[in-house]
C-alpha cells in the first residue's frame, strides 16, 4: 500500500510505504538508486520533514529512504515503552530487510542522536553519518536544568502523564496556532512555517492515541550522550547547526567543533540565520552541502573502510 505526499521544491512525488515490524504497521519512503542514504526526523516530525530534500539527494544519485519511527508520522502509534534503544532496533531491522548494505544515516535533533547510536553501535551498518542539530538526549537529564527550570519540568512531564490533564494540555499544544507559534520560534525565516508544515505535524498528532504517546515519550530515559558515544565512531561525520537554534543552541555544539578541529574525518559547518531545522528551513544550502560532503568523504571510501 502507498500514498503519495507532494514536493513543493520539486513537485515530485514521494511514494510512502508500509512495513511490518514487531507487529506494528513502519511508514518509510525510497526513492533513487546508488549508495543508500536513511533519513530520520526529530521530535513531532515525520518523512515529509524530508520532502524538499530527498528528491534532489536521490536526483544526485543517491538511494534515499526515509522512516517515520514507531510512534510519528503515518507509523503505529502502540503504547510501548519508548526509548532510543527501541528505536535503534527498529533501525537494524529496517537496513536488515530493506537497505542489505551499509548506509549514510542522516538524521536531524533526536534524530542526529539516533545516527551516532547507529554508527558506534552498527558500525557495519554504516558509511559515515551526517549530523543536523544533533540533539544531547530524547529528554534533557535532571543535571542539564537549574533547580527551577527542574522543578517546572518534573511538574510538566506529571501533568502531561495525568489520565484527566494529560489529554488535555496535548490538545491545546496540537492547535494549529500554537503549532505555528512554536515552529516561528525554532524557524528563523517565518515564510517556511508554511501550511503545509503544519499540516504535517498535525495530522499524526490527531491520532486517538498520539496524547499517551506523547506523555510515554516525553517521560521516557534520555538516552546515550554524544560524548559516550562519539569515542566509537570512526566513519566520516558530517555536523550542520543552525546558528539561530533556540532549542539545541550552537554553543551546546563545543563537543562537535572540537571533533572536527582534532579529526580529518569530522566536517563542522555552522549555518548562519537558520533554526533548529536547517534541512527544512534551508533545503537548498543543506542539500548542497551535504552532496559536496558525500563526494568528498562518501564516494571515494574504500569498501574496506567501511563500517
Amino acid at each position: 500500500m502507498t500514498t503519495q505526499t507532494p514536493s513543493v521544491a520539486t513537485a515530485t512525488p514521494i511514494e510512502t510505504q508500509f512495513w511490518t515490524w514487531q507487529d506494528h504497521r513502519i511508514a518509510y519512503a525510497e526513492m533513487g538508486s546508488g549508495t543508500p542514504l536513511i533519513l530520520i526526523h526529530g521530535f513531532g516530525a515525520s518523512i515529509g520533514h524530508w520532502r524538499n530534500n530527498i528528491p534532489a539527494l536521490a536526483a544526485a544519485g543517491y538511494r534515499v529512504f526515509a522512516i517515520d519511527l514507531l510512534g510519528f508520522g503515518k507509523s503505529d502509534k502502540p503504547l510501548v515503552d519508548y526509548r532510543m534503544e527501541l528505536w535503534q532496533e527498529m533501525l537494524h531491522d529496517f537496513c536488515a530487510a530493506h537497505v542489505q548494505e551499509p548506509a549514510v544515516f542522516v538524521g536531524n535533533s533526536i534524530g542526529a542522536l539516533l545516527c551516532l547510536i547507529m554508527l558506534a553501535n552498527h558500525p557495519e551498518l554504516a558509511r559515515g553519518g551526517v549530523l543536523l542539530n544533533a540533539a544531547g538526549g530524547l529528554n534533557h537529564r535532571p543535571e542539564e536544568l537549574n533547580p527551577p527550570l527542574r522543578l517546572v519540568m518534573g511538574a510538566f512531564t506529571k501533568l502531561v502523564s495525568s489520565e484527566i490533564v494529560g489529554p488535555f494540555l496535548f490538545n491545546r499544544i496540537r492547535q494549529k496556532p500554537r503549532l505555528r507559534r512554536t515552529l516561528h520560534q525554532v524557524y528563523r525565516d517565518r515564510t517556511a512555517v508554511t501550511d503545509e508544515l503544519i499540516d504535517l505535524i498535525h495530522e499524526p498528532a490527531c491520532d486517538p492515541q498520539a496524547p499517551k504517546v506523547f506523555a510515554k515519550i516525553l517521560t521516557a530515559p534520555p538516552g546515550p550522550k554524544p560524548e559516550d558515544l562519539l569515542p566509537h565512531v570512526t566513519q566520516p561525520l558530517l555536523i550542520l547547526w543552525g546558528e539561530a537554534d533556540p532549542w539545541t543552541p550552537i554553543t551546546g555544539a563545543k563537543l562537535y567543533r572540537e571533533l572536527a578541529a582534532q579529526s580529518e574525518q569530522v566536517d563542522f559547518i555552522p549555518i548562519p540565520e537558520t533554526g533548529h531545522c536547517p534541512h527544512d528551513e534551508r533545503p537548498e544550502l543543506v542539500n548542497q552541502e551535504i552532496l559536496a560532503w558525500l563526494q568528498q568523504r562518501i564516494s571515494t571510501l574504500p569498501e574496506s573502510e567501511i563500517g
